[in-house]
């Protein structure tokens, strides 16, 4: 039977994987730069340099994603759901998403499929700040509650 806890660890198993597919791009960078632009003429007047720009900067707000978004599972596995320190982790996350939409909507300048990248990152980042703007309220809440006698 599925249950919160096996869903805790679905994702942390999921972020792990995604982590070790961020370590793996990064290794692999040169060959999926040179096999794309191989296979684009666009991607090919761009120059590679400019690729490995993009994939290397925009790995480092992706891993400090991945790395936060591991320690919240962390203390929600712990119980600690409505604890400020998740709403610290959440608006960090939010601005890593931030981070890599300015990196992708930029890299849409040389190279235009960067755009899509650009614009799913923004949109997370918003998702990400209303869900920590409802943590947030809920932990004033919890605190409030705490205090009361």
């Amino acid at each position: 039977m599925w249950n919160d806890n096996k869903s805790l660890v679905l994702s942390k198993v999921c972020v792990i994987v995604f982590m070790a597919l961020l370590i793996a791009t990064a290794i692999l960078t040169p060959n999926l730069v040179s096999r794309l632009i191989f296979m684009s003429s666009n991607a090919r007047q761009a120059g590679a340099t400019l690729f490995f720009v993009t994939i290397y900067l925009g790995s480092i707000p992706a891993a400090a994603l991945l790395v936060s978004m591991y320690m919240l599972l962390r203390r929600i596995s712990a119980g600690d759901v409505f604890v400020s320190e998740n709403v610290s982790s959440l608006r960090f996350i939010s601005w890593c998403f931030f981070v890599g939409a300015l990196i992708g909507t930029a890299s849409a300048i040389y190279y235009l499929p960067w755009l899509p990248v650009g614009i799913a990152a923004a949109f997370m980042c918003i998702v990400v700040r209303v869900i920590k703007n409802v943590i947030a309220k809920a932990v004033s809440l919890q605190d409030d509650a705490d205090y009361t006698i």
